[in-house]
């Protein structure tokens, strides 16, 4: 069941698409008679379905003809559904400073139920301080300044979605030794990350943190991050998010489930959660 309080635009549109996914194949239909009879085609099917698309109330409506959708009740919740995926979601008012391809990933975020996240270079936008969050930007976007305090912003209300009082999303975050060790914005600034990270190990019980010491060698994630969504609707599939430069990739099918197990050898190479607070006061005590 979809809990609209904290579904943003994206992960609605992939519910509908889900739902509509299913009847069309509970009724045998093909993609491209679906897609014909909203007027286009089956690659456009493909994208409604996958949420990548909006919805038009018209093409809904069709669609339901066709699958033999007759529930009045089964109709005006779904046409609900569409009217709520067009209200923008918080990010959007930020779009001057925000990439095109990085609004996507926001709106998986904020919907999400649970994020898995393996960093190398840096500590989580979920689990930085401000003044940690400020250094970064400022090094990414070192020559656009003028927009930093907007972003610093946005990443710090993406954190919101771990402190809601309704539901917070879980995280797991693996961090390399490299990212902790890394003194971004200087010895003070570094202390207060490495302390905020020890108060989320020890008080967060919906945030599991984990190092990846020097001393597990070498990996197959040297490459950059990882980062994994998951959903409360079980007929939506975890996706995979891979942030880059410039960009981003979602990788899915047989490379998807790779990246999954990826993760999770990550996961048992790393030092376990219970040890993560002693490792941090350890690695505070040199800075």
């Amino acid at each position: 069941m979809l809990d609209n309080r904290q579904a943003g635009p994206t992960a609605l549109r992939m519910h509908i698409g889900a739902r509509l996914r299913r009847l069309r194949e509970e009724k045998g239909i093909g993609r491209v008679q679906a897609g014909t009879a909203i007027r286009g085609s089956a690659s456009k099917m493909s994208r409604l379905e996958l949420g990548r698309h909006g919805f038009k109330v018209r093409d809904v409506q069709d669609l339901l003809d066709l699958y033999g959708v007759d529930d009045a009740a089964e109709r005006a919740s779904l046409l609900e559904l569409v009217r709520q995926s067009k209200e923008p979601g918080w990010w959007q008012a930020y779009g001057d400073v925000v990439p095109s391809w990085f609004e996507q990933y926001l709106g998986l975020e904020q919907s999400a139920t649970a994020i898995r996240n393996y960093e190398v270079q840096y500590i989580p936008g979920l689990l930085q301080t401000r003044a940690y969050a400020r250094a970064v930007i400022g090094l990414e976007y070192h020559d656009a300044s003028d927009g930093l305090d907007r972003r610093l912003t946005v990443r710090m209300t993406r954190q919101e979605i771990l402190y809601r009082t309704i539901a917070p999303a879980t995280m797991w975050a693996i961090i390399d030794e490299a990212a902790l060790r890394r003194p971004i914005g200087g010895p003070e600034t570094m202390r207060g990350q490495l302390e905020h990270l020890i108060a989320v190990a020890e008080g967060m019980s919906n945030v599991n943190v984990q190092v990846l010491p020097f001393a597990a060698g070498g990996h197959l994630a040297l490459g950059g991050p990882i980062t994994i969504v998951r959903f409360a609707q079980h007929d939506l599939d975890d996706i995979i998010y891979l942030e880059q430069l410039t960009g981003a990739r979602y990788p899915y099918g047989p490379e998807a489930t790779r990246y999954q197990e990826v993760m999770d050898l990550l996961a048992i190479r790393a030092s376990r959660p219970s040890r993560t607070a002693a490792f941090l006061k350890d690695l505070l005590a040199e800075f």
